[in-house]
């Protein structure tokens, strides 16, 4: 990887370098040498900074397919040893009703059903495997101004400091989040449906181990997930916890003492777990479902947080993106392989195209989980948790259910088969 290039031309253009564009650019140049491309990933925050939104002290809970991509692009091992715990079993649950089942790796013929894996370590692990590569060419910290679009290419201007360079490329990707800047300037609009809710974000402690087990509690304010962590700095037991609350609630449980809040979250989530004896730094996020009308114009493709973001009830949002990534790399691998120009539209819509079933039956199981359990309107309760107790005795429905929690929807990449690019 080089820095601050002189090098004006590229193949690819990647704006945003956090963990969905980082992901890109190796996909992108683990075709090499078959495949040769320039590539330029434009970030605003240097990839150690305290304020990158990707790398915060956040988690992702990566599907098995998200592994297998990982694993294909060489990535995996290092992951796994900077700290990655296995999710081996989820527990599913309805508080104060009957309803619950369980989803088990073994059941799938898997040694895990996801992973759960700290921002940070899975950025360092990705910046440490963009420095290997040659082809790929880093502008950061540093932001796009303006680009312009024609039929043959993209033209970027971006400022580094006090310093302004003209870039220009044959594909021009955003995957620079959800308020991102390309998208807007491109205008394209997008569907958006406020939650009014947010997620109180944080880690925590209990006072026995945790077996690898996820949980997915819902509560009439919204769903409650607690996630395992592997130790940390003599820290045991650990968890990630995401709270969904109404807006209204928030700010109450942001400024309770450390005691006030974990006995909160005790009488709300129960003894399952163990009792919560520890938790960190808490900060909140607002959730909405939002979905581009158009992924895809001439020379230019919208992917991950920059193209849809969900609610986090079934920990989809992060494997949806590296789903955009393993197809459009393919995409653009195969175009340039059979001699065509992978920016022009008619081969980006292949890209479209192929991830339409993914983020419409994604983004709809998500939405439907939330409506279905906020509501208390009795013949929903009812149905709802029939359909938990039934899931756990119907070896079929937890099959289907678990396939779809391991990121295997729809068409599969090559990459989440196992196989390389080219």
């Amino acid at each position: 990887m080089e820095n601050n290039t002189n090098k004006t031309e590229f193949d690819v253009i990647i704006v945003g370098g956090g963990l969905v564009g980082a992901s890109l650019a190796c996909a992108l140049a683990s075709a090499a040498p078959k495949v040769e491309l320039k590539i330029a990933v434009i970030e605003n925050y240097a990839f150690d900074h305290e304020q990158q939104p990707s790398f915060d002290s956040r988690t992702v809970a990566l599907s098995y397919s998200s592994r297998e991509i990982f694993e294909t692009l060489g990535l995996w091992s290092q992951i796994e040893k900077l700290g990655a715990c296995a999710i081996e079993e989820i527990h599913v649950s309805d508080r104060g009703h009957m309803g619950l089942t369980h989803l088990r790796a073994h059941e799938q013929g898997s040694e895990a059903l996801g992973y759960v894996v700290e921002n940070q370590l899975l950025g360092k692990a990705l910046y440490q495997r963009l420095s290997e590569y040659k082809n790929i060419y880093l502008f950061c910290p540093a932001s796009v101004a303006s680009f312009t679009t024609d039929k043959q290419l993209v033209e970027v201007k971006i400022t580094e400091g006090d310093k302004e360079a003209l870039l220009s490329t044959r594909l021009l990707v955003a995957a620079d989040g959800g308020q991102s800047f390309v998208r807007q300037q491109a205008d394209i609009k997008t569907r958006n449906l406020e939650y009014n809710q947010s997620a109180i974000i944080t880690n925590i402690a209990c006072d026995k181990p945790h077996n690898n087990i996820a949980y997915e509690r819902f509560t009439d304010s919204g769903p409650l997930a607690l996630l395992p962590l592997n130790d940390c700095e003599g820290i045991s037991n650990r968890y990630s916890l995401v709270w969904t609350l109404k807006n209204e609630q928030v700010e109450k449980y942001l400024a309770m003492d450390d005691e006030t809040f974990l006995a909160a979250l005790q009488q709300r989530f129960g003894i399952r777990a163990g009792q919560f004896i520890k938790t960190a730094k808490r900060v909140s996020y607002p959730l909405e479902l939002m979905r581009v009308k158009e992924s895809v114009r001439q020379r230019l493709a919208i992917i991950g947080n920059a193209a849809h973001t969900l609610h986090p009830v079934a920990g989809q949002g992060f494997n949806l993106g590296l789903r955009d990534v393993a197809s459009l790399a393919e995409v653009v691998i195969q175009a340039r392989l059979q001699q065509e120009d992978f920016g022009e539209l008619y081969c980006l819509q292949k890209y479209e195209a192929w991830r339409k079933r993914d983020l419409l039956q994604t983004s709809l199981s998500t939405d439907s989980l939330v409506r279905l359990f906020t509501t208390n309107f009795l013949p929903v309760v009812v149905a709802r948790n029939m359909a938990l107790l039934a899931m756990d005795m119907l070896p079929g429905m937890k099959i289907n259910m678990g396939r779809q929690a391991m990121g295997f929807v729809g068409k599969v990449s090559r990459l989440a088969r196992g196989l390389p690019l080219v």
